[in-house]
């Protein structure tokens, strides 16, 4: 696979500024794809700080006030930024991290340092807070700002619209994706880049805001939400997926379902951050395959199996890393508010409306909901992984989310409820795929099903009696028992 040099298709002015000539530097504004490597983005600052003769500065700022910030989140991103201010000072680049010590002390710093800047390079992110906080940036900054899109295999700006389903959006994928497989990103532009020596920051910058890193415990951030054992940052995210290829991938298809199995890649958190970047997992399963984009098949029917021309265990992973992960992202871009309720397919709306009025069997709190202490005992396990390790296994997280909907006063509540319980938790949360498969828990890229039940109507129904069935939770409900 090659790596493109300038992929077009991924970029997207923000403003309407030119470069400046008079610009002392390209600056790269990091906030979602958080690495040094594999990253459209910064292939795209490298490339134009070369082009202008200018050196490069990398911004990689954390701010205090946004909704659910934690030590548990604020952990993972720092260990990242200590990975980065390696990695970029070994390649001869001004790197800085800014973690704000109060809400709004890190206001202005991006407008001063884009004041000398020639060319503003961000990441092109569909979610959460940072289309806003983007556009309102770019409408103050006196330069060009370009929004480089690294965040799946298939660009953002190639879908029409948004999928109904998982099935249409893998035909669409069958039948456009092939020319994106030979253009990815460098796996380290920075080794052979021709930039200039490091730029030198101004003495204002300097003297205003503080580039050390910071105490956890003097932050105003939440802290009941403790760091997880997983460690954040691109080394960490390297040896994971080193360890899922080697030992995880081969058992994939056969035992990701099982609740004590280690077979899933377990990989997202590190992805939802960007310190490892979906081109660099995909590089990684087609090199222990041999696979070259010369397998892929011909036919765009939307199977599951056989357009990728690798092993069966592979493509049921590369459905999963391409196929579900990528439909939220491009789901996110067409319908920016696809949180809301109100964006869910009609079919799933009109049946959830029908039945808001039923009786329910048990009705719980948030904060019921949050301290495990339901009725149900593979629920509440399920929540206690989710409260300690940032996580909930694969299948068993669909069940979570169906109980919540049984156990809410009204869907509209359940999906509060879910959002709000995963995003305070999760690692990977706040991210498309939790609105993906949060919303999926409502109907979305799904189908109605008979038959018709009491709350869910039509709507997917799972219990966690058939899913004791069907799996071993023994082993779990040991491990996560009060």
């Amino acid at each position: 696979m090659a790596s493109s040099p300038e992929p077009h298709p991924r970029i997207r002015a923000l403003n309407s500024a030119a470069e400046s000539r008079a610009g002392e530097y390209v600056l790269y504004w990091m906030v979602a794809q958080r690495r040094a490597h594999s990253n459209f983005a910064l292939d795209r600052a490298v490339r134009r700080a070369e082009t202008l003769g200018k050196p490069l500065v990398v911004l990689e700022a954390l701010r205090c006030g946004y909704r659910w910030a934690s030590d548990r989140l604020h952990a993972f991103v720092i260990e990242g930024m200590r990975d980065n201010a390696r990695d970029f000072q070994a390649r001869g680049v001004r790197y800085l991290h800014y973690v704000e010590r109060e809400s709004g002390a890190g206001r202005g710093l991006l407008e001063a340092l884009a004041a000398r800047a020639a060319l503003v390079v961000t990441d092109d992110w569909p979610c959460f807070f940072v289309p806003r906080m983007q556009q309102a940036a770019a409408a103050r900054i006196g330069c060009r700002v370009e929004a480089v899109d690294s965040n799946g295999l298939l660009p953002l700006s190639k879908s029409p619209a948004a999928f109904p389903t998982a099935y249409a959006f893998r035909r669409f994928l069958q039948r456009e994706l092939r020319p994106f497989l030979d253009e990815f990103p460098a796996p380290d532009r920075l080794e052979r880049a021709q930039l200039p020596r490091e730029a030198a920051l101004p003495r204002e910058i300097e003297s205003r805001w503080s580039f050390a890193l910071p105490e956890l415990a003097s932050l105003p951030i939440d802290h009941s939400v403790p760091p997880t054992l997983e460690r954040g940052g691109s080394t960490a995210a390297r040896h994971a997926l080193a360890r899922f290829v080697a030992e995880r991938l081969p058992r994939y298809a056969e035992q990701r379902s099982e609740p004590e199995s280690d077979a899933a890649s377990g990989l997202s958190p590190w992805l939802h951050f960007g310190q490892l970047s979906a081109h660099e997992v995909f590089r990684a399963v087609a090199a222990r395959e041999g696979w070259t984009s010369a397998a892929l098949g011909s036919s765009a029917a939307g199977k599951k199996e056989g357009w990728w021309g690798m092993g069966a265990t592979s493509e049921s992973f590369l459905d999963e890393l391409v196929t579900w992960r990528e439909l939220g992202f491009h789901l996110h871009r067409h319908v920016p508010d696809c949180e809301r309720y109100e964006t869910l397919p009609a079919w799933a709306r009109a049946t959830l409306d029908l039945h808001t009025s039923d009786a329910r069997e048990h009705v719980y709190t948030l904060e019921q909901f949050a301290q495990a202490s339901t009725h149900d005992p593979l629920w509440n396990a399920a929540q206690r992984q989710l409260v300690r390790e940032g996580r909930i296994h694969n299948y068993l997280r669909m069940l979570w989310g169906k109980k919540v909907l049984e156990w809410t006063a009204s869907p509209r509540e359940a999906l509060a409820v879910l959002f709000e319980l995963n995003n305070r938790y999760a690692l990977d949360g706040r991210d498309p795929n939790s609105t993906s498969g949060i919303t999926w828990t409502l109907g979305r890229f799904d189908r109605p099903w008979a038959p018709q039940r009491a709350v869910f109507g039509s709507i997917r129904w799972m219990s966690s009696a058939n899913t004791a069935r069907k799996l071993d939770v023994k082993p779990y409900l040991a491990r996560w028992r009060a």
